[in-house]
């Protein structure tokens, strides 16, 4: 306990020390982003953005910043260089999905589909990365591909097609597609002449992408223009614009009264889709479609690695799922894939990723666009897995490289009865034909 609090004492001294003394200042070319300026610089800009995710306190940030500096400076004019302190800042970070540092995404002609930056961590890397991002977003505007909507200029009124998630409701649609949806649904009230709405109207349409995304459509945003379908504002008692009220089947509508900006109405929305949504399913892996449908769909993916049947029995086997199914709702926010398979069964993923034939019960959280994991270094407990995830969705913790740079080969085995194991049967041996005086004989 004196060595964690002494560990405790020293992360604090050393956060509070890089706080201070910043990864970047005013007089670099690196260009320092927040939550306020964010969407004013990046997301309504035409021009291409390079942003890093960093943490002060992480080494790899550290030792990345003279590049990104050089790289910033050598771009300077031709390609924007940025940078969030994602530890300060953690609703930004959250927002593009930054789950360890340091993070690079490029922002290009859709600013709402920021890319993974994979490179080097080099200068001529990251100069190189962006001129071949540019010389892409070059080629999209003369082929007339706008990249969709970016930049926040375009009125209500000209549409914007397949360019926007914002859903347009009516007096005579709207029922048919909010009451009684098993969705969640935001809907903003507004008057094309009001200047909230408009200056509102580039963080919704953002919101909207972002959202849509991340809850595979199952929280909505919308849009009533209170003005031509006053049935509706008449209704909902919309007295003053914009007005965002919230939907739920089954529920009364209630007015949200959080933040206008895309961070703000992200977080709400993705509050409201965990309240609603059903924990992640728990599975078992028994064929490689299990193991890539569920990795690839997600930021990550928990694996354990339970004891044999024989070992635990049905009992035990279940206490482990059902700590993994607790630790699944409890972060089910974070959208995870979960999964598990039997000590033996599946013998190449285990060693690939360092488990390797003892200590179970294990679990590792595998990156399978990064081919990176990190393992729980302590109890398979509540409180040991939580400590282990905790760690995790703040970018902490030690990673390693998946063994080959990819997953191994998965066997296909039959999922478990949910009975206990039954050791195999052997075969009765009949010794009634052999003569046991001559084999005594013919050892002698």
């Amino acid at each position: 306990m004196k060595d964690l609090l002494t560990l405790a004492s020293s992360t604090v001294s050393c956060t509070l020390f890089l706080v201070v003394n910043s990864l970047y200042s005013a007089s670099d070319d690196v260009i320092e982003l927040t939550p306020t300026n964010f969407n004013k610089e990046v997301i309504q800009s035409e021009n291409l953005w390079l942003v890093e995710f960093y943490a002060p306190w992480c080494g790899h940030c550290q030792r990345l910043t003279p590049e990104w500096k050089k790289a910033a400076t050598a771009l300077k004019g031709v390609v924007k260089v940025g940078a969030v302190d994602a530890d300060k800042h953690q609703s930004l970070g959250g927002q593009y999905g930054v789950r360890g540092f340091p993070t690079i995404k490029i922002f290009g002609a859709n600013k709402n589909k920021a890319e993974d930056y994979q490179g080097g961590r080099t200068s001529d890397a990251i100069v190189d990365a962006a001129l071949s991002a540019l010389r892409s977003l070059v080629k999209d505007r003369l082929s007339g591909r706008s990249g969709g909507y970016s930049s926040g200029k375009q009125s209500r009124e000209s549409g914007g097609g397949d360019k926007r998630d914002v859903i347009e409701l009516t007096d005579d649609s709207f029922d048919k597609n909010v009451i009684n949806s098993d969705d969640v649904w935001m809907v903003e009230f507004y008057a094309p002449w009001c200047g909230h709405c408009k200056n509102l109207e580039p963080e919704w349409a953002a919101a909207a992408t972002e959202v849509k995304e991340q809850t595979k459509g199952k929280v909505k945003l919308a849009a009533v223009d209170a003005t031509v379908n006053q049935m509706l504002a008449s209704r909902y008692g919309i007295r003053g614009f914009p007005t965002i009220k919230i939907f739920q089947k089954g529920e009364d509508p209630v007015d949200y009264d959080g933040g206008r900006t895309r961070s703000d109405i992200v977080s709400r929305a993705l509050d409201l889709f965990s309240d609603n949504a059903p924990p992640p399913e728990l599975l078992e892996i028994i064929s490689e479609d299990v193991l890539k449908n569920t990795c690839d769909a997600h930021q990550l993916c928990i694996i354990s690695v339970l004891p044999h049947i024989l070992d635990t029995g049905a009992s035990g086997r279940n206490s482990y799922l059902d700590v993994m199914l607790k630790m699944a709702e409890k972060y089910k926010k974070k959208m995870w894939g979960w999964l598990w398979t039997e000590a033996g069964a599946q013998s190449d993923l285990e060693s690939s990723l360092g488990i390797g034939g003892f200590g179970y019960p294990a679990m590792a959280a595998v990156n399978a666009r990064k081919m990176k994991f990190a393992l729980l270094k302590g109890s398979f407990s509540e409180q040991g897995i939580n400590e282990f995830l905790r760690e995790l969705s703040v970018g902490r913790g030690s990673t390693a490289p998946v063994a080959g740079g990819a997953f191994p080969k998965i066997h296909s085995v039959e999922p478990w009865d949910g009975k206990d194991g039954e050791l195999p049967v052997e075969d009765d041996i009949d010794l009634s034909d052999v003569d046991l005086d001559d084999w005594d004989k013919d050892e002698l």
